[in-house]
């Protein structure tokens, strides 16, 4: 599910290099039809889910025989719901992710989970159905990826905290009296990883960050309290776990996605790969900083909704996409973004949600009235 972006990319390099263990059953895109048709014809998928409708209208007749084509957001659930699958992987960007990752919860699948924004908006929910279900959920993100090797064997009652590494972004060393100078191209130039623009511009914010720790959150139950951020400009260390006894546990890699789908897909196994291997005297030297959540509110505000739970962390998770989607298209400035999302929490209540109706519902109220923000 996100074929044609950067996870997505990266993890039909991991079949592709695998076809011994991986075979593609569907694939899903947004609007990318040219990426996704010449996916198909390299891997011969059952199915094919297009969301955008409008898009999806190129797609006719470009498959190969046998592969069938869905549209729309039913199209997604559809593909999820009935398609003959091992694994999912969930990376999709933003809330659109949420309810095909649904449909293969309820079906006891193992999800390979990139698209954070289901545990940030329905973190308690699509937990307590892991469980009914007996579905495993994965981490694909590679911080996320790194606390779930280091704990791998570990007592629950034995970790201390959780340390999540961010990379700061390309304005880390920037003073914030410059930020409102900032614009789309600076934005997009990310020093380490090369992601989708969305994610780019939350790396740039360390909103991504933000997420990843109410993902953690989520994944790993532990509180706010106990799941700490450090800058690590070189993202060799991708996350720590402390231990109650002081020691702490460290996954290390180059900087490349291939690795935490790779092991993902493969788990509880370690299969051999053949991807770029980390020279540590080519590195040379590894360095920490605290981030600066003067400078960087969104991180913030992603810990401050994840003390006041509820609804509040889908609000802020639908505030942040309509006001990146706005810097995007030069509606509002750099400085905005945080504005925007603040003046949302303030306006929309929050409250505990006892269905996923209620959280699709809530995401609909923040995205019009952050929409309204940036008129």
């Amino acid at each position: 599910m996100g074929s044609s972006g950067s996870i997505g990319k990266s993890t039909l390099e991991v079949v592709r290099q695998n076809p011994e263990l991986f075979s593609v059953t569907g694939l899903a895109v947004n609007t990318s039809t040219a990426a996704v048709i010449e996916q198909a014809r390299e891997f011969l998928p059952s199915v094919v889910a297009v969301r955008d409708q409008a898009a999806a209208a190129a797609i006719a007749g470009n498959l190969p025989p046998g592969t069938e084509l869905v549209i729309g957001q039913q199209g997604l659930q559809q593909i999820a719901a009935l398609a003959d699958y091992d694994i999912f992987v969930g990376a999709m960007v933003g809330f659109a992710g949420l309810i095909p990752t649904l449909e293969a919860i309820r079906r006891g699948k193992r999800i390979a989970l990139a698209n954070k924004e289901t545990l940030v908006v329905a973190g308690q929910l699509v937990t307590e159905l892991c469980k009914r279900y007996k579905a495993e959920l994965l981490p694909v993100d590679s911080e996320h990826s790194a606390i779930f090797q280091c704990l791998y064997g570990e007592a629950s009652d034995a970790v201390q905290r959780l340390i999540l590494t961010a990379s700061g972004g390309p304005f880390y060393q920037l003073p914030k009296s410059d930020f409102e100078k900032i614009s789309i191209e600076q934005a997009l130039n990310h020093p380490t990883w090369k992601m989708g623009s969305k994610i780019t511009i939350d790396s740039a914010t360390l909103m991504n960050k933000g997420l990843e720790v109410i993902e953690a959150r989520w994944l790993f139950g532990l509180p706010q309290n106990r799941i700490d951020v450090v800058i690590h400009p070189q993202s060799i260390i991708h996350s720590m776990v402390e231990f109650v006894d002081g020691s702490i546990k460290a996954q290390l890699s180059v900087p490349d996605m291939k690795l935490p789908i790779h092991y993902a897909l493969n788990y509880p196994n370690r299969v051999a790969a053949s991807y770029i291997r980390t020279d540590f005297l080519q590195i040379g030297t590894l360095t920490f900083a605290n981030p600066d959540t003067e400078k960087f509110e969104c991180l913030q505000l992603a810990y401050d909704v994840l003390a006041e739970g509820g609804k509040a962390p889908c609000i802020l998770n639908a505030a942040n996409e309509v006001a990146v989607a706005g810097f995007l298209k030069g509606q509002i400035g750099f400085t905005k973004i945080p504005r925007v999302i603040r003046s949302v929490l303030e306006k929309i209540p929050g409250g505990e949600p006892n269905e996923i109706e209620e959280i699709i519902e809530c995401d609909v109220l923040a995205r019009k009235a952050a929409e309204q923000v940036l008129i």
